[in-house]
């Protein structure tokens, strides 16, 4: 399964199954469904395209039984070879009641996808025993909410064989106030879940940087923003750190941003 350097992650929670067609007709090389899908969920994105592969970002093991959700890969796979990954992840201590013992449970979730090859796999790693497990017992990593500096550190940790992939959210936005305030609406959410907080926190920034929104030394590397060529600057900088593979999820032009997509394509791809 061949995923190219530059894909899309969007939302399920948006909407817009057809997107995917659209998508792949521009030339990215996969389409990452986010809103913690199930596998259910993603058949739709497969079947609405022909090519072009469709992965979770991510499935959320909290929510799902792993015997379930290998039997929904092999009938999805089945019916479309080489077209799915499946992207699991850990979630958030904030969203999980019972969330303890998350790398234990990520093991035990792998143990239960029986028949799932190791290539149709990746995990939402950030830190390195998780990424060490990601590099273990799958494709490799598809972190989310991070920079440049976890994009080399993720390389670095895994060694040159397994998959990086970074979701990267940009701001197609000349005007830098308007581009900040887009990517801070959307960072204060994650600013408030402890995983990434402490994941950032690695990378010398500290509480400062995780108030109101975001500092703009923060903003500005987890969300690059500006005109396309210097977004398309940004996520090179990513695959320059070690990344094989960049899911673009562009904010702040509606739900389905097509346009965003158009423009990106024509400075990525």
């Amino acid at each position: 399964m061949e995923l190219g350097q530059i894909g899309i992650w969007h939302s399920a929670r948006r909407g817009g199954v057809d997107v995917v067609a659209e998508v792949e007709a521009l030339g990215y090389g996969a389409f990452w469904l986010g809103g913690s899908p199930s596998v259910e969920q993603a058949r739709a994105y497969v079947e609405a395209s022909s090519t072009i592969p469709v992965a979770t970002g991510i499935l959320n093991v909290w929510q799902h039984d792993p015997a379930d959700v290998a039997r929904a890969h092999a009938a999805l796979t089945r019916d479309h070879p080489d077209r799915f990954l499946l992207g699991i992840g850990i979630g958030h201590p904030e969203a999980t009641s019972d969330y303890t013992r998350p790398l234990a449970t990520m093991r035990e979730f792998l143990d239960g996808l029986a028949g799932v090859p190791r290539e149709q796999l990746a995990i939402a790693a950030l830190g390195p025993k998780m990424l060490d497990l990601a590099g273990e017992r799958t494709r490799g990593t598809h972190p989310y909410f991070v920079d440049v500096q976890h994009t080399r550190f993720a390389r670095e940790r895994l060694g040159p064989g397994p998959l990086v992939a970074p979701e990267v959210a940009v701001v197609l936005e000349a005007d830098v106030s308007t581009a900040r305030r887009i990517a801070r609406e959307y960072a204060v959410t994650y600013l408030r879940m402890s995983n990434y907080t402490r994941n950032l926190e690695r990378f010398g920034y500290t509480e400062r940087d995780f108030a109101d929104g975001g500092s703009d030394r923060l903003i500005d590397a987890v969300i690059p923003h500006g005109s396309p060529e210097r977004v398309a600057d940004a996520i090179r900088a990513h695959l320059a750190a070690g990344a094989d593979h960049v899911c673009v999820q562009p904010l702040g032009h509606g739900d389905v941003p097509l346009e965003d997509f158009r423009t990106l394509a024509g400075v990525l791809l």
